[in-house]
């Protein structure tokens, strides 16, 4: 048997519309003819020349936060509890989270900003047939990705509301992601919502779901639309990072063929 695997992360890129302003990553890229007093140091004598083609190394700075790229938030991101114990950090959390089957919801079909339900997440596993298992990771398909890099990018999608995202977390599962910059409604929608309103419970109302029940969410997947509704295991290892609010993920499908 072959196994197929699709990769669902983007990369951490500067210069493009990833991420707010303040927070987009800065990456200083020196090239191999750059680094010389690099490696220098660690060899007294050497001389640049010494080198095949003068060259030595390839490296980077970065000035980026664990929420830049594909990344996976911890419960500890939300709220200091979840469940009314202390939220874990993503240090903590439990690998047999992370590699296990998956289902894909389709919401591409829902307006920017709409704020999904649990009977929307409902009526989407009855369209698709699927009965959510426990520990099944559950991927969310806006139309975010598409726009992904692009300005109005931070505007784009659906998000998943608090009564969603309390629905999946009854039926056992732990981590959930979707496309979008956040598994919450993009908050120029949510801003505008809230200066008619002024109700506060709606703001960041995915997230907070998880003050009652410990979850983990990826943001910023991607070829989503690649993937069937079920019937392929997902793959997301969370870097390690002590006592974080997130770790960035190479999230990948993984098929058997």
């Amino acid at each position: 048997m072959s196994r197929r695997l699709i990769d669902l992360s983007v990369a951490i890129e500067t210069g493009i519309a990833s991420d707010p302003p303040p927070l987009r990553p800065v990456i200083r890229y020196w090239s191999h003819g750059e680094t010389f007093h690099q490696i220098a140091p660690f060899f007294p004598g050497l001389k640049q020349e010494d080198l095949p083609d003068g060259e030595a190394w390839a490296v980077e700075d970065m000035q980026v936060n664990p929420h830049n790229g594909t990344h996976m938030d911890a419960p500890w991101h939300y709220h200091s509890t979840a469940g009314g114990q202390p939220a874990p950090t993503i240090d903590q959390t439990p690998l047999d989270y992370c590699f296990r089957p998956g289902v894909k919801l389709d919401f591409r079909g829902f307006e920017d900003g709409y704020v999904a339900s649990a009977d929307d997440v409902r009526a989407e596993l009855d369209r698709i047939g699927y009965a959510i298992q426990p520990l099944d990771i559950v991927l969310v398909n806006t139309r975010a990705a598409s726009r992904y890099g692009q300005e109005d990018y931070l505007m784009a999608g659906c998000g998943i509301g608090r009564d969603a995202t309390l629905y999946l977390t009854s039926l056992g599962v732990k981590v959930v992601g979707t496309d979008a910059w956040s598994w919450d409604a993009p908050f120029g929608h949510t801003a505008r919502k809230f200066a008619e309103s002024g109700d506060p419970s709606i703001i960041w109302e995915g997230h907070k779901a998880g003050r009652e029940a410990p979850y983990w969410q990826m943001e910023k997947l991607h070829n989503l639309e690649s993937l069937p509704p079920f019937g392929f295991e997902v793959i997301c290892f969370p870097v390690k990072i002590k006592g974080a609010s997130a770790g960035w993920t190479r999230a990948v499908a993984m098929f058997d063929e």
